[in-house]
């Protein structure tokens, strides 16, 4: 390898991209970033980082690269739904301080921001990072080639690994053919960044059911909040027409939530888009000369908010396995490659379980969530997934994740 390439190309910029970036250009490891974006804009991504996904932030050393860039912490967690008074729901309040060793609680911060405070931190310890990057062609093997147009010019680089993690339409992941497996959605999901929400406490989250809506508060210091609401896939077109953001606002119009009026009456400061909720994955996240991360390599349904987290546990899986020793090989990947497909396969199952325990949505569902949601808490095995959703997802035996576990839930009472 000539001196002037780089060890490591990564394709994309996103958390999983530059948190690894900058991760190994701090180890001395030369690396090059290709984004296609100028900036990075609102898609109403993620912006919910479990406590365990803070924990893998403060052992790639960014963590307090998150809380600089305006990262809010979020230490208590609410379950509210029309199955029980909002008395009842406050009682059970979920502190998420401490549930982690040493992590203050969840982080909300928007994903714009956490791309761009990864990016910059990857250039400040001495990545190149190219924005504006067009037709990336990745030629995998044991010398893997990157061919790539800058500034209406190409360029070609040879690195020891390619590093794919541009996102979930990967183009690198289609140029090697590699196909996603995916589940059928229940859920619709549609998200809004907004402004001037009135005496929320920044610390708490909030997700509510109330009628045919499962309501979400994810706060982001001051008076900004992410806010979501989710509702069957039946009803996908609910948010469709030109006064779709009012109507996304007045779903939060609900007698569920205390106070929920002080949402419907905030500011909308950013896009209202709606996606259906599924789990994706492959068995093919590494080949010869190129590893893929973050949503390149499969993603888990939004509804339980895991994405930011899986993006940091990829990039300090990939870290350790490069800083570990000089063999870069395909079987050098093998430990990631098989926590990874472990950890998406249990995470997929406590989304099934998350969504089992908010349906049926309508009133005619409330006595039946009721059951499901205080079995929740009752039974061990149905606790340690939800637990290991905020903890880490190898935090619970793996007969958890099981079917006969997940029947317990659903069968009828």
């Amino acid at each position: 390898m000539n001196a002037d390439q780089p060890a490591v190309t990564i394709i994309g910029s996103g958390v999983a991209g530059s948190a690894l970036a900058a991760t190994l250009a701090n180890a001395g490891v030369p690396v090059l970033v290709l984004e296609r974006s100028e900036e990075f804009v609102d898609h109403v991504r993620g912006e919910y980082m479990q406590p365990w996904g803070v924990a893998e932030a403060d052992q790639l050393g960014l963590h307090e690269d998150l809380i600089e860039s305006g990262g809010n912490v979020i230490s208590r967690f609410v379950g509210y739904d029309e199955a029980y008074s909002p008395a009842e729901a406050e009682a059970t309040t979920l502190p998420l301080g401490g549930l982690v060793p040493g992590v203050a609680g969840a982080l909300g911060i928007g994903h714009p921001v956490a791309c761009q405070s990864l990016f910059d931190a990857a250039g400040r310890a001495g990545a190149s990072t190219l924005r504006g990057v067009e037709r990336v062609k990745v030629t995998p093997g044991q010398n893997p080639k990157v061919h790539y147009t800058h500034g209406g010019r190409e360029h070609e680089v040879r690195p020891r690994l390619v590093v794919a993690a541009d996102g979930r339409e990967s183009s690198t992941r289609r140029q090697l053919g590699i196909e996603l497996e995916k589940t059928v959605p229940r859920i619709f999901l549609a998200g809004m960044l907004v402004d001037c929400v009135r005496d929320w406490p920044t610390a708490d989250s909030v997700i509510g059911t109330a009628g045919p809506t499962i309501l979400y508060v994810f706060p982001q210091g001051e008076d900004r909040a992410r806010l979501y609401i989710g509702y069957s896939i039946e009803d996908k077109t609910r948010l469709a027409g030109a006064d779709k953001a009012k109507s996304f606002l007045d779903a939060f119009r609900v007698e569920t939530i205390p106070d929920s009026g002080r949402f419907a009456e905030a500011n909308p400061a950013g896009p209202c888009a709606a996606y259906p909720m599924l789990d994706s994955w492959s068995d093919a996240v590494v080949a010869d000369g190129v590893v893929f991360a973050g949503d390149a390599a499969g993603f888990s349904d939004p509804t339980i908010g895991q994405g930011l987290s899986i993006a940091l546990r990829d990039a300090r899986m990939i870290r350790d396995i490069l800083l570990g020793g000089e063999d870069w090989s395909p079987e050098a990947f093998t430990p990631y490659v098989e926590e990874r497909a472990e950890r998406m396969r249990r995470l997929r199952f406590a989304a099934q379980v998350f969504t089992d325990a908010h349906f049926p949505l309508g009133p005619g569902g409330v006595s039946e969530r009721r059951r499901r949601k205080d079995m929740m808490t009752q039974d061990p095995d149905l606790f340690m997934v939800i637990a290991a959703m905020t903890c880490g997802p190898e935090l619970a035996p793996e007969s958890c994740f099981t079917n006969g576990v997940r029947e317990k839930l659903v069968a009828p009472g």
